[in-house]
């Protein structure tokens, strides 16, 4: 399928594309490069990649496809000291969770030469580093396309091969809506892990020290995307904080309002408004996105 990728970023996502592309035989030289050297040696010596890279500039000459899997603070320098040195008609592509920021971010450094598609695997976990990653990660998920004017229709179609013969289910949308969505489905909840946490650290020692021995399923299961990685999630949340402010709103009104309904013992409200919840939730079990 290409001839040459390079893959910047061998974290978790990045690690699992290297492994997709391997094991499927789409790239016969896939690149590797990682401003953590450690990060080097440990894809090395699982074999994710042929070459890798200690030189940003150097990692990405001659490629077809350069997928940008780091952080989404980080574009905009990635993206200044790469696209000089891509070749005409290379694509860009990357896994951010933010797609509108990411594209402000990026265009200021793009040439006429490069088609870029911004992507985002709905997939992942709260691991991190080279060896958290497996091709069936993808697997049956979802890839969310973002294209517009910067990018061929030949570079969207391959793009949406790659991800497809990766095992995922891929649809398009504008970057706005697919923000928005996210803020919904994926950065909203890891922001409620996240407070969970932090809201059991300030409890007095010896409370605390009782929610750590004694916590079951219930704190468990719900604060596990707590445990991501800090600096994504803290880029994540501060480039959609738009769309984020406005959901998180909105589940505060919903919190208070349950809150309300406890305080004024409004059983039958209670026993409605979970039932309902409990529905949406089976439906979401139903459609197997685990």
């Amino acid at each position: 399928m290409f001839d040459k990728v390079t893959i910047i970023g061998i974290g978790m996502i990045g690690s699992s594309v290297a492994l997709s592309l391997r094991d499927n035989k789409l790239a016969k030289e896939v690149v590797i490069y990682d401003h953590n050297h450690d990060y080097l040696i440990e894809a090395e010596s699982l074999r994710l990649g042929n070459v890798y890279e200690k030189d940003l500039e150097k990692s990405v000459v001659n490629s077809d496809v350069v997928i940008i899997c780091t952080p989404v603070k980080t574009f905009y320098e990635i993206t200044k000291v790469i696209c000089p040195v891509m070749k005409k008609g290379a694509i860009l592509t990357d896994v951010g969770s933010v797609k509108d920021e990411v594209i402000k971010q990026v265009l200021p450094n793009l040439h006429d030469g490069i088609c870029f598609v911004p992507a985002h695997p709905v997939a992942g976990s709260e691991k991190s580093g080279p060896s958290a990653g497996f091709k069936e990660v993808f697997h049956g998920r979802w890839n969310i396309i973002t294209p517009f004017d910067k990018a061929t229709k030949e570079s969207i179609l391959k793009i949406r091969k790659m991800w497809e013969a990766f095992g995922m289910k891929v649809e398009e949308m504008t970057p706005l809506h697919h923000d928005r969505n996210m803020a919904i489905v994926s950065h909203l909840p890891h922001m409620l892990a996240y407070n969970m946490v932090f809201t059991a650290s300030k409890l007095e020692d010896e409370f605390e020290s009782e929610i750590i021995k004694y916590s079951a399923g219930g704190f468990r299961d719900s604060t596990r995307m707590a445990g991501s990685s800090p600096e994504m999630w803290r880029d994540i949340f501060l480039t959609n904080s738009k769309a984020l402010f406005e959901i998180m709103e909105s589940y505060i009104n919903n919190l208070r309002y349950m809150q309300k309904l406890i305080e004024d013992k409004e059983a039958d409200k209670l026993y409605d408004l979970f039932s309902e919840t409990k529905e949406i939730r089976n439906q979401v079990i139903a459609c197997k996105q685990n």
